[in-house]
């Protein structure tokens, strides 16, 4: 096994092949994009996967698995790792949290499927053509992709699509810049229009969609991937649907299976969609479970689940020895930080509203929080090196973007003391806290996620680090807080929050609009100034379609989020996924946005037991 490498250049220089040279072999996929290959030697119960030091990388890990065997059919069973239970928001419309999405995957799924560099091909359930000036683009449906009662999969539905999130009724977090976009949105956004006129549908299957400005993130994410069935929800006032049984408990779709029922929050089962337009899938049906951390270990041992969507990172050491897993591994699209609560959002006008007098609006103070913490130091001793520092808001992922020579915010408590001795910081009564600079008592309230048994120990070393340095941070409500509860509270600016520890997944589109731009939901630090959003319009600029130019764009960006601050990268992550050695037939390829769902087969009656 090959040791680690340092995590500043484990894993850039592979996906640089992988997006730039597209020449490499094995490389990594899904929604968005990883890495792959390597000296894993986790094939079936022969081999496990080993490491002398104790610390794994992305070469410990195969990403994919080939068919074995002919198929039996069967029923797959897989788990979905969460200590809570799935919201239950079935639809890419209006669903916000990762364990929703885990469900919807194996239901719905994109039009377009991708390249390793994140193109649009002409593989998936559409084709698009993008017009010389780059404004209008022709998406065209597959004759044969049918929604699961058999109707087809039409233009006008992916019309409705945009029609149920540009609606002002919408209550979901998908209205952006990036609908903004769109001819036409904003006045039926507004009430001004009953249809928006940026839509043009040629035929049943085909639709033109014109664009405001043309950006390089259009044909990379840009656009939305989504049809929604309008035969289904048409009739429906678009305040109901999101809690609607078409979405909670009957949901459809056009992906290789379908919904036969709904236990809420704690499992789905489906059946294999005979119809589906890639063919009929090669498992007869899937069973999916709520799987807790604390148990998904001992599950897969005993058989019980064959897979699931991922491992805690945190027991993977502790468990790499299991004799009837193979691990597959990828660098995964998304990152962990620390967000601090910098304003709050008006909901009538759709926008971020900064709060100068906020808690936490002295940068030098967020800087301090981000020098204080040795994430290095965490990756290793709580996840034996499957996480490893982040440096910048645009992870590895976005090979092509993320600046590797930028080295972030590190850790350094010599540099966190004196940032707070200078501005004025002080620990005046002598209690070993800091006050503010006008001398009042500074408590820093940070809001954390439950997870797996490690998850309050990663807080409390944080909070110990902090502490450190003369910063009194106290949980919020004294303990760690539900998933869908946290984003609640986030969500909702509770002002009881100052800070808060949390993470995102990210797609295929490099545009970082959606999470820092003056109108996007998601940018929960409530924090924009002119020199941001000059920064996001320059990366989609028409000099933007040229890549270096896009490249300078984002690493200006990048360099100046880490002088102000409103969130502080923490951590970036390998995700592991075991799997029974009897499924095969599994892949997280880039382009292959549902994960191969269809080619999932299981080539014995009976799960491998670990012996």
């Amino acid at each position: 096994m090959k040791k680690m490498l340092k995590p500043r250049f484990m894993f850039a220089p592979a996906l640089v092949c992988v997006l730039a040279l597209g020449a490499c072999s094995d490389e990594t996929g899904g929604e968005g994009d990883g890495n792959g290959g390597g000296e894993s030697e986790g094939n079936g119960g022969e081999e496990t996967v080993e490491n002398e030091d104790g610390l794994y990388s992305i070469d410990d890990f195969e990403i994919t698995k080939d068919n074995e065997g002919d198929a039996i059919g069967g029923t797959l069973n897989y788990g979905v790792v969460t200590d809570t239970p799935f919201e239950g928001t079935l639809n890419w419309q209006f669903y916000s949290g990762t364990p929703d999405a885990r469900v919807i995957e194996w239901f719905d799924e994109s039009l377009f499927t991708q390249d390793e560099a994140f193109g649009v091909t002409d593989e998936g359930a559409a084709t698009i053509e993008a017009s010389e000036d780059n404004l209008t683009y022709t998406i065209t449906i597959r004759d044969d992709v049918n929604w699961h009662d058999g109707e087809p999969v039409t233009a006008e539905d992916y019309v409705f699509a945009h029609e149920v999130i540009g609606h002002p009724d919408y209550t979901g977090v998908r209205y952006d810049s990036s609908f903004q976009n769109i001819e036409g949105m904003e006045e039926y956004h507004n009430g001004e229009a009953d249809e928006i006129s940026g839509f043009n549908i040629i035929d049943e299957k085909t639709v033109e969609l014109t664009y405001l400005e043309a950006t390089p993130s259009l044909l990379s994410g840009g656009i939305w991937y989504y049809p929604m069935a309008k035969h289904v929800f048409e009739d429906m006032e678009v305040a109901d649907m999101e809690g609607s049984d078409e979405i909670r408990s009957n949901p459809i779709g056009f992906g290789p299976f379908k919904v036969e029922s709904v236990v809420p929050g704690e499992s789905v089962t489906f059946t294999a969609n005979e119809d589906y337009w890639r063919g009929e899938p090669l498992l007869d049906g899937v069973t999916l479970s709520v799987v807790n951390p604390d148990t998904a270990a001992q599950a897969l041992r005993a058989g019980d689940i064959d897979m699931v969507d991922q491992f805690p990172a945190t027991q993977f050491a502790d468990n790499a020895d299991m004799t009837n897993v193979e691990w597959l591994g990828r660098v995964a699209p998304g990152w962990s930080y620390t967000g601090f609560k910098l304003g709050t959002w008006d909901a009538d006008a759709g926008e971020v509203v900064p709060d100068e007098d906020a808690k936490m609006a002295d940068p030098e103070l967020r800087k301090a929080i981000a020098h204080a913490v040795n994430y290095e130091d965490l990756g290793e001793q709580m996840y034996d090196g499957l996480r490893f520092p982040a440096t910048t808001v645009i992870p590895p992922y976005h090979a092509l973007y993320h600046d590797e020579t930028n080295e972030g915010l590190g850790y350094d408590p010599d540099l966190a003391n004196q940032l707070l001795d200078d501005a004025g910081y002080e620990d005046v009564n002598g209690d070993g806290y800091r006050e503010t600079p006008e001398g009042e008592e500074l408590v820093i309230t940070l809001a954390a996620m439950s997870g797996d048994a490690t998850a309050e120990a990663v807080t409390n070393y944080e909070i110990q680090a902090w502490d450190a340095v003369g910063l009194n941070v106290e949980l919020l409500d004294g303990s760690l807080t539900e998933f869908n509860s946290f984003y609640d509270r986030v969500e909702e600016d509770d002002p009881a929050i100052d800070m808060y520890s949390a993470a995102w997944s990210v797609g295929s589109d490099v545009d970082p609009s959606s999470l820092w731009g003056p109108r996007a939901l998601f940018n929960y630090t409530r924090y924009t100034d002119d020199r941001i959003q000059e920064l996001l319009a320059d990366g989609l600029s028409d000099e933007a379609f040229e890549v270096d130019y896009r490249q300078e764009a984002y690493n200006e960006f990048q360099e100046y989020m880490n002088e102000v601050v409103p969130v502080a990268p923490t951590l970036y992550r390998l995700e592991v996924r075991p799997m029974n050695e009897r499924v095969s037939g599994v892949t997280w390829e880039v382009g292959n946005n549902d994960y191969g769902f269809h080619t999932i087969q299981l080539d014995a009656e009976e799960p491998a037991v670990d012996e």
